[in-house]
């Protein structure tokens, strides 16, 4: 007769490795969908080729396809000092991948082509410009922009436009409560992304700026990379009323995975970290700058700094809160992979996504509603905007 502790440790193991197999068979099954990914403003830093599978990175087709990714939306972006020119030289960068392999990977411009280009067994690519100041205060640079494929526009970035405000400008003083939010043009830009089909995305903008595009847009919006303020009050997080608020639009709220978004203590444990290392640190910093510094010493002392890092249950734990507040219908993922230097334990690269379905799963979540969250509620919006 086996012993009573081994027959519950058996099925318990049976159990778990069930749940895994069920959870597996529903991440397959869904159409993934990550909307936004800094791949492309690191590639042509690197020149890596992005078919191939890469050592350095999050993101290349090969692990695209192990972690079961259906689309990609490939960020545009530069900081305040390029625009219009830097923006269509990132789009040849990804045309250029596509036509070096047609087989794995297409540009999709509305839902009916990225089903298409699922079905076909290929990543459906798609463009959002993060960051208003690309269009350069230019209506007509807005419409060429969607024309090559730009399927969203992120209003600002951290910098504000002369026509809308950023979070980081406006919690920090230097954007003035009176000159915040959206003037005229920034409600012309508004309304000429809802006519043209491009989804308005409000992630990095300011609340003025936020509660004025809502206010102003006659179609869902997207939130395309931002937690939840509430578990972690940082600046680029939103808050419950700004939650309610999509909720009532219509819209969807895709949860970065950056762990200093996730964890209210993150940024005190890696100060930890840096303070145990102090004198390391100071040697590097005078050596190669304190930027350089800082990766090295992560880079020497692996098994700390993954200690350092959130559970994939904290990043759950973010869906949770917007499934509380507003339903099922209006949670997406954004993990914003290639842009930031830590995601939760586990989470390496666009082939752990398994790891997220996985979770959703253990915490009660049916198949149906995890098919929602990983890109039926993106897509949706996407079809009300573009009108098919």
């Amino acid at each position: 007769m086996r012993p009573l502790h081994l027959t519950l440790g058996l099925l318990l193991t049976m159990g778990a490795v069930k749940a895994q197999k069920n959870s597996e068979q529903i991440h397959r099954s869904a159409i993934l969908v990550d909307t936004h990914g800094d791949i492309l403003h690191k590639q042509i830093k690197t020149g890596e080729d992005l078919g191939k599978l890469q050592t350095t990175g999050q993101f290349d087709l090969v692990r695209a396809k192990q972690g079961g990714l259906d689309v990609q939306v490939f960020s545009i972006w530069c900081d305040e000092t390029g625009g219009f020119a830097i923006a269509n030289q990132e789009i040849d960068t990804l045309y250029s991948l596509i036509k070096r392999y047609p087989n794995k990977i297409a540009l999709v411009k509305n839902a009916e082509e990225l089903k298409k280009a699922v079905k076909q067994n290929k990543l459906a690519a798609m463009i959002g410009v993060e960051g208003g100041h690309m269009i350069e205060n230019s209506l007509q640079k807005l419409e060429e922009l969607a024309k090559r494929g730009m399927i969203y526009l992120t209003l600002t970035w951290n910098n504000s436009t002369s026509w809308a405000s950023s979070a980081a400008e406006e919690s920090s003083g230097k954007v003035k409560p009176e000159n915040a939010g959206l003037n005229d043009f920034g409600k012309q830009v508004v309304k000429k992304l809802n006519d043209l089909g491009v989804l308005v995305d409000l992630s990095h903008v300011g609340e003025k700026t936020f509660y004025d595009a809502i206010a102003v847009s006659t179609k869902p919006i997207l939130v395309s990379h931002s937690s939840v303020y509430a578990i972690n009050p940082v600046p680029r997080n939103i808050k419950d009323d700004q939650i309610r608020a999509v909720g009532k639009n219509g819209g969807v709220i895709s949860v970065n995975f950056y762990s200093g978004f996730l964890d209210p203590d993150y940024d005190r444990n890696y100060k930890a970290f840096f303070n145990k290392h102090d004198e390391e640190l100071k040697a590097l910093s005078t050596k190669y700058g304190k930027a350089a510094a800082k990766d090295s010493l992560s880079v020497k002392y692996p098994a700390e700094t993954e200690l350092l890092k959130p559970s994939v249950a904290l990043l759950v734990d973010h869906i949770d809160h917007i499934v509380k507040l507003i339903g099922i219908d209006h949670v997406g993922l954004g993990a914003d992979f290639d842009g930031a230097e830590s995601f939760p334990r586990g989470l390496n690269s666009v082939a752990d996504y398994p790891k997220v379905t996985e979770e959703l799963y253990k915490r009660g979540y049916k198949k149906e509603d995890i098919e929602k969250m990983l890109g039926g509620n993106f897509i949706r919006i996407l079809k009300i905007n573009k009108g098919k």
